[in-house]
């Protein structure tokens, strides 16, 4: 099993929870289930569910008829898996800018507990 935790700024604003109460309550669900796929898989969790965006940043997939979300997340040292932030997915590509931030998140976390 994972240790599955919620990605915290110093400032205690925690971008993937804000991101999980914005979904309706059947996407939330999926979502939450997919989560929980996550915690018991591990990096072994692949296609459908999960896919890798480069540079250690993975991406964890939910759809719900013609919805879409995306929720990032990370490895860290043992069995922990930090979800970054999350997105509803409208365009083909995953945009750009929601990788590099949770690239960003990871560094910062890295900063702060990497030790």
């Amino acid at each position: 099993m994972f240790e599955v935790e919620f990605y915290d700024t110093k400032d205690g604003y925690c971008p993937v929870r804000e991101f999980l109460n914005s979904l309706e309550p059947k996407m939330l669900a999926k979502t939450l289930r997919t989560i929980d796929l996550l915690e018991v898989n591990g990096p072994v969790l692949r296609e459908p569910y999960s896919g890798p965006m480069g540079d250690g940043i993975f991406e964890l997939r939910t759809k719900q008829g013609s919805n879409i979300t995306r929720v990032f997340y990370f490895f860290f040292v043992g069995q922990k898996v930090i979800l970054t932030n999350g997105l509803l997915k409208k365009t083909r590509k995953t945009p750009k800018q929601d990788i590099d931030l949770a690239k960003k998140y990871r560094d910062d976390y890295m900063r702060r507990f990497g030790k």
